[in-house]
């Protein structure tokens, strides 16, 4: 069992920036691929970005590379999301996941935090 608990969301101008950190619990962490996926009222969740366990292999969505990165502490347990460039369309609920193993599709999670509100005014 894994529980997740995200922080870092707020209220930010467009073109600004926001830190997500996700906190893991279990001992292990390691062995999970970790994603970050957003829910914008109305729309169906969207995969955001992940990371495999070691941390070499990161994916961004279309929308967002360039733009956030994705990085794991995996002495600590969390992983984050570093979001740059922030734009209006990137206003949604923001959630952890955590998928164990390094070779399932990446929408898919075992685990899921509660989420954490971004918004970006314009």
């Amino acid at each position: 069992q894994v529980q997740l608990v995200e922080s870092g969301g707020g209220l930010v101008q467009a073109g600004g920036s926001l830190r997500l950190s996700c906190a893991a619990s279990g001992r292990t962490f390691s062995s999970y691929t970790m994603g970050w996926l957003r829910q914008a009222p109305g729309k169906e969740r969207e995969f955001v970005a992940a990371i495999r366990w070691s941390g070499s292999s990161t994916y961004f969505a279309d929308s967002v590379r360039g733009r956030f990165t994705i990085s794991r502490d995996n002495a600590k347990n969390t992983v984050y999301l570093q979001m740059n460039s922030l734009k209006p369309e990137d206003t949604a609920v923001y959630y952890c996941a955590a998928q164990y193993g390094s070779s399932r599709s990446l929408l898919e999670y075992d685990y899921w935090g509660q989420g954490t509100q971004v918004t970006v005014s314009s």
